[in-house]
């Protein structure tokens, strides 16, 4: 200490991570290895073309090795954006991508390319901020900043729909990314035990069919979405 972040997508680093976090973690196996914050939304485009280079060229060679040698059972990454994940189905075989924040009830742009790629490749998705960071749980905050205007009015429209229902709008947010079948997880993202616990009973509420048709003649949600049962 103090730790100096070291952004590393080489195969050396992937393998000295991996090393790392085992000791740290103390388990005997990592279920899942995310290749995290790689992407134009971290980096910027011109150093994310580097990143993403050194993770196509030398890094996915240590995800194979690892998964394939049994070290970690499945291989992915975790961003915030769909357009690393479509370019990196172009060059690896990835087990399921931890995607926060863009399949939600408030987007959904990834039925349009990514979803059906992975669903063509069998690629599994862990919907990461199905709360879109709080907006979509009574607080303001999209994409980890007070929301926009244009953000504020669609929620708005959400809330209504759900309200004239006697449904939380968190309700309905959380259970409709799992309606997907390519979506495998979501994750809430509570921040301590209290959200947790008030989560819960919402992932099983009774919604009634009549909600999502609501939001589809709003045209609030994507042609293509699916919803829950």
């Amino acid at each position: 200490m103090p730790f100096k972040v070291l952004y590393d997508y080489g195969y050396d680093g992937i393998m000295r991570s991996v090393e790392d976090s085992y000791q740290r973690l103390g388990l005997a196996r990592i279920d899942i290895l995310y290749v995290h914050d790689i992407g134009a939304y971290q980096h910027g485009e011109e150093l994310n073309t580097q990143y993403l280079t050194q993770l196509r060229n030398s890094g996915y060679k240590a995800l194979e090795e690892l998964r394939r040698s049994g070290v970690v059972s499945a291989i992915g990454i975790g961003v915030n954006e769909s357009k690393v994940l479509i370019d990196a189905l172009g060059f690896g075989d990835w087990d399921a991508f931890l995607l926060a924040g863009r399949y939600t009830l408030l987007e959904q742009g990834p039925l349009d390319d990514l979803i059906p790629m992975c669903m063509e490749r069998g690629t599994s998705l862990v919907i990461g901020g199905p709360l879109n960071s709080g907006i979509l749980a009574g607080r303001d905050t999209w994409n980890y900043e007070t929301a926009p205007p244009d953000i504020v009015a669609r929620v708005r429209k959400l809330q209504a729909v759900c309200q004239s229902h006697n449904v939380p709008l968190a309700a309905a947010a959380l259970q409709f990314p799992l309606a997907h079948p390519v979506v495998a997880a979501v994750i809430p993202g509570p921040r301590n035990a209290v959200e947790f616990i008030e989560n819960l009973p919402l992932f099983t509420m009774k919604i009634p069919a009549g909600l999502w048709s609501d939001l589809r003649n709003e045209n609030l949600l994507h042609p293509n979405a699916p919803v829950p049962a």
